[in-house]
């Protein structure tokens, strides 16, 4: 798997380490293992930590709702990277504006809501990295494919879909909530997973997420602090 995870058991990659505003990583997410996004925990209450924002372009595919897309670009400002949102649904995209705050009057340059059109993106570095969403639906286009170093490029997929399959088996990383019947089985066909983990797939509850990856089907729980519930609501499966 090229994004890496990693727990208190086994390291799977180490995580590059940036800077970031204190009270931003206060107000908004636990802290992280030299800089990782703090994912979730796994079965037996370990943390569960991705290593996303890195020195190789990087590709995630996020299947399920916006709760656990707004959670992970939450948590990547939180380690010092630059957001930008491409989508169609540009109010539900505000509430990161709000989580950044404003400066000098103004709202933050870290976090940029734009329409589903090519726009210049912030130049990415290693003390900079840049996290580009993509919420574009089941059949996203590829507006900012990550082409340069510590540039991770999220599709959020609501559901799905059999021309989604090019984007899925390009991603370094893939995290799946709960699907019905249907979609399971097209996740197996693409995926090419046995019965028992497209059975999984079906019976994910709400807080649960699996995280797909070469080499890598690991369960995990959604854990949210108390400032991402103000935000955000309770974990939920959809919205």
């Amino acid at each position: 798997m090229s994004s890496r995870m990693r727990d208190a058991g086994q390291n799977l990659g180490v995580a590059p380490e940036f800077t970031v505003d204190p009270a931003m990583l206060d107000a908004i997410s636990p802290s992280g293992d030299r800089g990782g996004i703090v994912l979730g925990s796994g079965l037996k209450g370990e943390p569960l930590t991705i290593s996303a924002l890195r020195s190789t372009p990087t590709r995630i595919v996020l299947v399920g709702g916006l709760y656990l897309a707004r959670q992970v670009a939450m948590r990547a400002m939180a380690v010092g990277a630059w957001v930008v949102v491409a989508t169609g649904r540009p109010t539900e995209w505000q509430v990161l504006s709000r989580a950044a705050g404003s400066r000098d009057g103004r709202p933050s340059p870290l976090v940029q809501i734009r329409r589903l059109s090519p726009v210049e993106l912030p130049r990415p570095s290693e003390d900079a990295p840049l996290l580009v969403v993509t919420d574009g639906g089941p059949t996203p286009q590829d507006l900012f494919p990550p082409r340069s170093p510590w540039q991770t490029t999220v599709y959020v997929l609501p559901y799905l879909h059999p021309q989604a399959g090019a984007t899925a088996n390009a991603a370094d990383l893939v995290l799946m909530q709960r699907l019905p019947a249907g979609q399971a089985e097209l996740a197996a066909r693409i995926w090419r997973l046995p019965p028992q983990m497209m059975r999984q797939l079906t019976t994910l509850k709400d807080d649960q997420v699996v995280a797909l990856g070469r080499n890598l089907w690991r369960p995990l729980r959604l854990v949210t602090t108390g400032k991402e519930q103000q935000l955000l609501g309770p974990v939920r499966r959809g919205d």
